[in-house]
C-alpha cells in the first residue's frame, strides 16, 4: 500500500461566495462543485481535475501559513507553478492581490507569496520538480 497522489487541498474561508469568485476569477480555477448548504466548493487547476482545492466555510478562521524563524520568511502550504514568474507577479498586483516581493531576477528560479481574501498565504514558483 502507498499514497500515489495528492487528491485535494482543503482551504478554510470565511465567505464561500467571495472565495469562489476570487479563486475562479483571479486564479482562473474551474468550479467543479459548489454546495452552499454544506459551505463547501471544489475547484480544479487542470482539465484532469486533480489535485483539487476544497474551500470550506468556517466561522473561526486561522489563516494557512507558517513562519520560518531561520529565514524570516512566511511560507504557504501550497505552491502553484507558472513558467513566467514576473508576469504572474504583475498580473496578481494588477488584480489588487496582496503580493510579496519578487526577490529574483528574470529568468532565475524562485517564487513569491500572495494572500487570498481571507489572508491564507499561497505561493507561486517557477520551479517544476517533475519534468
Amino acid at each position: 500500500m502507498h499514497i500515489s497522489k495528492i487528491a485535494t487541498i482543503e482551504i478554510p474561508v470565511t465567505n464561500l461566495q467571495r472565495s469562489v469568485y476570487w479563486y475562479t476569477e483571479t486564479l482562473q480555477l474551474s468550479l467543479i462543485h459548489h454546495d452552499e448548504s454544506s459551505g463547501t466548493a471544489m475547484l480544479s487547476l487542470s482539465s484532469k481535475g486533480e489535485p483539487t482545492l476544497y474551500l470550506v466555510e468556517v466561522e473561526e478562521h486561522t489563516p494557512l501559513s507558517f513562519y520560518n524563524e531561520k529565514t524570516k520568511v512566511t511560507h504557504s502550504v501550497i505552491d502553484f507553478y507558472t513558467r513566467n514568474l514576473h508576469d504572474y507577479h504583475a498580473y496578481l498586483s494588477e488584480q489588487g492581490v496582496e503580493v510579496g516581493s519578487l526577490p529574483i531576477e528574470a529568468g532565475k528560479q524562485g517564487g513569491f507569496g500572495f494572500q487570498d481574501p481571507d489572508g491564507n498565504w499561497l505561493s507561486v514558483c517557477n520551479i517544476n520538480p517533475v519534468p
